[in-house]
């Protein structure tokens, strides 16, 4: 068969299945557009129904606005920023370690993820309260004379947001690191990198795809937590999620909570634009050098 057979089959292949995931799209792009469609429509309604702009000028005037996006992007970049630190040595760790080893640990990691997001929620609760089992361990080794501040606060819901998140930065990762050929690594020890230089110069360029795809991961699914703050930080931590509860729960104002919601999603546009741009440089600069 010549090449413009060759050509005509592949297209034949990929009309065929495309026609045989087309019900599938089409129902995953209506469930997945139509709710984000309705959102919309009603952030320039009125309560009466009249077309207005006055929900995002009532929304983008408020200072309480400005104040639950800082707290937003505040928590989503902290959580980021630990779990880089935590996730890129236990990845490597993972990825240096004999494959069943590796495998057990990961089921370890991976445990968290197999339980309610609430339950595991509430059992933050449990240890971080100034009764809880943390601070009564720290009291009773006489390390500290007063509980902690651990809960109903930022540092709270941080360590829940960081507890549910981490699995999922670290899988990413992990298989970067995994996919690198270690004749890559033993050829930069031979050439007399030390292990600190072989991981800056060898290890960590070649897996920042997995890196960023999990940053990516991280920070855009922490852009709309909801359950962690509202538990953890009782009250006094209020991103932008709690803030259009409230703004529905409390004054029934679906226009400005419409409005809340489609900045939200501005939002989560905009830093997945700019993780995919920062992969993309990446990808080309690997490939150049």
């Amino acid at each position: 068969m010549n090449n413009s057979g060759l050509l005509r089959e592949h297209r034949r292949e990929r009309f065929l299945f495309l026609g045989l995931a087309g019900p599938a799209i089409v129902l995953v792009g209506v469930s997945a557009m139509a709710p984000v469609l309705w959102i919309l429509s009603q952030s320039f309604l009125t309560l009466a129904g009249k077309a207005t702009l006055g929900n995002y000028e009532k929304v983008l005037s408020s200072g309480l606005t400005w104040s639950s996006l800082g707290v937003t992007m505040t928590l989503s970049l902290s959580t980021l920023i630990i779990c880089i630190v935590l996730g890129v040595p236990l990845s490597l760790a993972l990825a240096s370690a004999n494959r069943r080893v590796a495998n057990r640990a990961l089921i370890l990691i991976m445990l968290p993820l197999w339980t309610s997001i609430l339950v595991r929620t509430y059992g933050w609760l449990v240890l971080l309260r100034r009764e809880g089992l943390i601070n009564t361990t720290l009291a009773s080794l006489g390390v500290i004379d007063q509980p902690l501040p651990l809960v109903y606060n930022f540092t709270g819901t941080l360590i829940g947001m960081v507890h549910y998140m981490l699995p999922l930065f670290v899988l990413p990762v992990y298989a970067a690191m995994r996919d690198i050929d270690g004749n890559v690594v033993r050829a930069a020890a031979s050439l007399g990198a030390g292990f600190w230089r072989c991981v800056a110069t060898v290890i960590l360029p070649l897996s920042s795809s997995g890196m960023a795809s999990g940053s990516m991961i991280v920070f855009i699914y922490t852009l709309g937590f909801f359950i962690t703050p509202a538990v953890l930080g009782g009250g006094k931590v209020n991103p932008i999620a709690i803030r259009i509860e409230r703004t529905l729960s409390t004054f029934q104002d679906w226009g400005s909570a419409s409005a809340l919601g489609v900045l939200l999603l501005l939002l989560v546009l905009i830093a997945g634009c700019l993780f995919v741009a920062v992969r993309r440089l990446a990808g080309d600069r690997m490939h150049h050098a």
